[in-house]
């Protein structure tokens, strides 16, 4: 008894297509995140530094978990992304992605100069 896999005009078996397509989707989005963090990157570069009286109105924490298998064992990593909200004079709100030592510097409700260049944080002195 033999089988035979279904090929289409084109010599490609159902899984070899949908692979295929699997494959350049996921390529696809990896080029266009690359592409969308580089331009962020030259707009940033492009923007103004500015130097704003603001406030600190909230502090958020984002903890990513990850597992990896390495040698048949399990390892458990997690990275923590630190969130400062910041108020300007104008009531508009900014959230910019600060280090973990900029983070516990800061404390809801400090006033000062806040120093950024588009979405880039710079800097925050407090008066």
């Amino acid at each position: 008894m033999e089988f035979y896999m279904y090929e289409d005009g084109f010599g490609f078996s159902g899984f070899q297509m949908m692979f295929s397509i699997i494959f350049f989707l996921i390529v696809a989005i990896i080029i266009v995140s690359i592409v969308r963090g580089l331009m962020q990157w030259n707009k940033n570069n492009h923007s103004p530094r500015l130097s704003v009286e603001a406030n600190v109105v909230s502090k958020r924490i984002h903890v990513s978990h990850d597992t990896h298998m390495h040698n048949d064992h399990a390892m458990h990593s997690s990275t923590t992304f630190y969130y400062v909200t910041f108020q300007v004079e104008s009531g508009d709100r900014m959230e910019f992605h600060v280090s973990g030592t900029e983070y516990g510097m800061l404390a809801e409700g400090d006033y000062g100069k806040l120093t950024f260049q588009g979405t880039r944080y710079l800097g925050f002195e407090r008066q």
